[in-house]
């Protein structure tokens, strides 16, 4: 079923796995933030789901195209991850915040919003790991 790198394959892999993140974050937020609302639980099962998208797609590049240095998955894809969610709680700073002081109380270790982008990056490396392993990655996946 997954023999040849194909594009496509890491593309709906991405996005799979996405999605389970997403679900669980859909599911779950209500547990750890009774505050938020029904467009925050919708923003992170879609966003997640796009995550993976992303990831998929990038997996074309092996090699960074100006600095022509080597990008395996393992570095690629956390990195993607990561700044994908640290531009999320930029721009979402506040309610972020607001929901990590509901999680975590005021004086936590984790009142900072900017630990989703660390969840970036360890949602990154699963999906890249799947990915790359039933997808390929490379050249070779977009075909001739």
């Amino acid at each position: 079923m997954f023999g040849n790198p194909s594009l496509i394959t890491r593309i709906a892999i991405g996005k799979g796995i996405g999605l389970v993140f997403g679900l669980l974050g859909f599911v779950l937020l209500p547990y750890f933030d009774p505050e938020a609302g029904w467009l925050m639980r919708w923003g992170i099962l879609l966003w997640y789901t796009t995550l993976g998208a992303i990831i998929g797609v990038f997996g074309v590049f092996t090699w960074h195209p100006i600095l022509k240095l080597p990008m395996p998955w393992w570095f690629r894809d956390p990195l993607i991850g990561a700044w994908m969610n640290f531009v999320l709680t930029f721009f979402g700073y506040e309610e972020m915040k607001a929901m990590m002081i509901t999680m975590f109380g005021a004086d936590g270790v984790f009142q900072s919003p900017f630990w989703f982008t660390a969840e970036g990056a360890f949602v990154g490396i699963v999906i890249g790991y799947f990915a790359t392993r039933f997808g390929g990655e490379g050249k070779e996946t977009v075909g001739k």
